[in-house]
């Protein structure tokens, strides 16, 4: 039954005057909602205004409580004065129509409406989640206008394009504290991301409690792991979110650490420590020939299923090494006798064995693409690492599925490029309408080998925020350059969150730059990025023990200065404001390798950047003959060009883990016609 559960005032919000406003187009939300209309009109946020909820659950109650003090911090407004009486010719309007499940779903309704005016501002969903939703577009909507601060008009009617919009983040490499998940989760609010999925073990460690196999927790988590206690407070702090929290418990590969603990279920003998380097070669699986492997697995999915409420829990099942099992005369016997022909066939044995255990304790199974399996139950759920071919033949074979590949943020590909994946292209824009309803998402990945705590949110932030709007949006939303523009501000927002991907960067830089002029440090550090995909591994092994405190730890993966500079170079031909600016950098980079490099060998932090910043002032010197070339209007020679381009290409290698980014607009100048006179 409907009710009134709560009349407020909030200490900010609406006069009702009419003020200039952005176009729809131009206003700062991400992602950008199924449907706005802006209207004439703004609020002005300077009267206590009658707040009024209907059908309230208490996520909405506390979702208002959090809104009212992110409203405080952002204007410098008080909140909630009981000295102050709300005005009550204006509205704020909250109406849930319905309480959510009990333990939030992948089917609930997450949609909401929004209408603003000058009068007020009234909210209603079906479900507290599209409240939730609701709370932080007006957040994002809110800016600081020539009367104050204010919210346009609007009417906007939003709903995610997908159900399933994750962020996963592995625990087990690099521990990350609770404090570190719960500010990432206020980061995955305030950009409509509804599922956290913790990679909870792996060869590395087994980061939850165990109070049935205590020995997990004593042997193989090195001291760092989540008490239960602390699971139940996460997961109850993400559901306040509308956010469900879904386990991963990497099985049968990946598994050193439960082996540590329990030998005797490895497929290889000598199993003795978790793995903390790449150079632990020895990663044995466990033996799904052992009836002792499934006794285990049960009695901890048991318990951990308990923990974590949702309904889906994932078991992992990527990247089994099967040289393991080849080399175990014991399992190949066992193989041959129950006629099993392979270490594929074996692996399926081992799935339905599991995915019986985690349907015994209400659970729908979730694994990587490598679980799939003709003859497995169609209620388990495949998360694709391995990309568009493999998402689509799993939505043809009536498996439901979500996309991954693409959307790992660990290999610090830019923004752009994130954005422009999509689960349904590819062979997946093949399938029948029925076949695509079974993509139901996909999940930014941040695997963490070389990320600590400090390093994290600079790794998912912003970015996260460009796959939560490919997997919110309508499939229309594309515009790069509105994406990046919107991201800007949202990286400014998500500070108010609590998030660190600014400060904890800017503070590890620092570091580096401690005992130097910050001007000739920060001059090299804008134009570099660290390298992507896998190449850092192949010239730095990583280690769980090795300091993470260098450029390529503390620079963001992608540099808005470097792309600004790349954009201006391919104007440089027809703007002469561009090629004034763009002189400017140029001759920085070339002068500055002289002033920095006494400093670069004072410090270890530093030295390994020397032959970085000798390749950018070689860019510069270049940059400048081709800025020179365009602007005397006398083309460059092809000897010239090829001298010059061979100049770009001796300098475009990299160092330190890091690549010089700006190289392409230096080429911009090389290629570029002479202005004409």
């Amino acid at each position: 039954m409907t009710r009134i559960c709560q009349r407020l005032g909030l200490a900010v919000l609406l006069a009702g005057s009419i003020a200039a406003t952005a176009k729809a187009d131009e206003l700062n939300l991400m992602p950008w909602p199924s449907h706005i209309e802006q209207q004439a009109g703004a609020l002005n946020l300077n009267r206590l205004p009658h707040v009024e909820v209907t059908g309230c659950e208490e996520r909405v109650t506390s979702g208002l409580d959090r809104f009212n003090r992110a409203v405080a911090l952002r204007t410098g407004m008080p909140f909630l004065n009981p000295d102050l009486k709300p005005d009550t010719a204006t509205m704020f309007a909250i109406h849930c129509a319905a309480h959510g499940d009990k333990v939030q779903a992948l089917e609930e309704d997450e949609s909401y409406k929004l209408t603003v005016t000058a009068a007020g501002i009234d909210l209603s969903a079906p479900n507290p989640l599209g409240v939730l939703h609701g709370f932080q577009t007006l957040l994002q909507l809110m800016h600081n206008g020539p009367q104050g601060w204010e919210i346009p008009a609007v009417q906007i009617e939003d709903t995610p394009r997908f159900p399933w919009r994750g962020l996963m983040i592995d625990v087990s490499r690099h521990f990350m504290g609770i404090d570190v998940l719960k500010r990432n989760i206020d980061g995955m609010e305030a950009v409509k991301y509804n599922v956290l999925h913790l990679h909870l073990s792996d060869d590395e460690g087994f980061r939850v409690q165990s109070l049935k196999r205590p020995k997990l927790t004593e042997v193989a988590s090195d001291g760092n792991f989540y008490t239960q206690e602390q699971v139940r407070d996460l997961v109850e702090y993400a559901r306040a979110r509308g956010i469900r929290v879904v386990p991963e418990f990497d099985v049968p590969g990946h598994s050193v650490s439960w082996l540590v603990a329990y030998p005797e279920l490895a497929s290889a003998p000598g199993v003795t420590k978790i793995v903390r380097s790449q150079y632990d070669e020895l990663r044995p699986p466990f033996d799904p020939t052992n009836d002792g492997t499934y006794k285990l697995l049960d009695d901890v999915f048991g318990e951990m299923a308990k923990l974590f409420p949702d309904e889906y829990f994932h078991i992992g099942g990527d990247e089994v090494d099967g040289k393991y099992w080849d080399h175990n005369e014991k399992i190949q016997a066992w193989m041959k006798e129950h006629n099993i022909k392979d270490n594929h066939a074996l692996q399926a044995y081992f799935n339905q064995k599991i995915q019986k255990i985690v349907n015994k304790h209400g659970k729908h199974m979730e694994g990587w693409d490598e679980i799939v399996a003709s003859d497995l139950p169609k209620d388990i759920l495949v998360q694709s690492w391995r990309g568009p071919k493999s998402i689509a033949q799993t939505a043809q074979m009536g498996f439901k599925t979500l996309l991954s590949a693409g959307y790992y943020l660990d290999l610090q590909y830019s923004a752009a490029t994130h954005y422009a994946v999509d689960p349904l292209e590819g062979e997946a824009a093949a399938l029948t309408p029925e076949q695509k309803k079974l993509i139901i998402g996909g999940e930014a990945a941040q695997w963490t080998e070389y990320v600590t705590s400090e390093i994290l949110d600079n790794r998912i932030w912003p970015r996260a925020g460009a796959v939560a709007e490919r997997l919110w949006s309508p499939e229309s939303v594309t515009d790069v350059n509105s994406m990046y523009r919107r991201l800007a501000v949202l990286s400014d927002e998500l500070q108010w969150v609590g998030l660190e991907h600014t400060t904890s960067s800017q503070r590890m830089l620092d570091r580096i730059a401690a005992g130097m002029p910050y001007e000739l440090f920060n001059t090299l550090a804008v134009t570099v990025e660290p390298v992507k995909e896998y190449e850092r591994e192949t010239t730095q092994k990583y280690d769980t023990n090795m300091p993470l405190n260098h450029l390529v730890d503390a620079d963001p993966p992608e540099s808005n200065e470097a792309r600004r500079i790349n954009a201006l170079a391919t104007q440089a031909a027809s703007n002469a404001e561009a090629r004034a600016e763009l002189r400017k950098w140029l001759v920085r980079w070339r002068d500055n390798d002289a002033k920095i490099e006494p400093y670069l060998a004072t410090s270890e932090l530093r030295t390994n950047l020397v032959p970085l910043s000798q390749q950018l002032a070689v860019l510069g010197t270049v940059g400048l003959q081709a800025l020179d070339a365009i602007e005397s209007g006398h083309a460059l020679t092809a000897d010239q060009q090829k001298q010059q381009n061979d100049s770009i290409t001796a300098a475009d290698v990299h160092h330190a883990q890091m690549l010089i980014v700006v190289v392409p607009a230096v080429k911009s100048l090389v290629a570029a016609e002479p202005v004409a006179h």
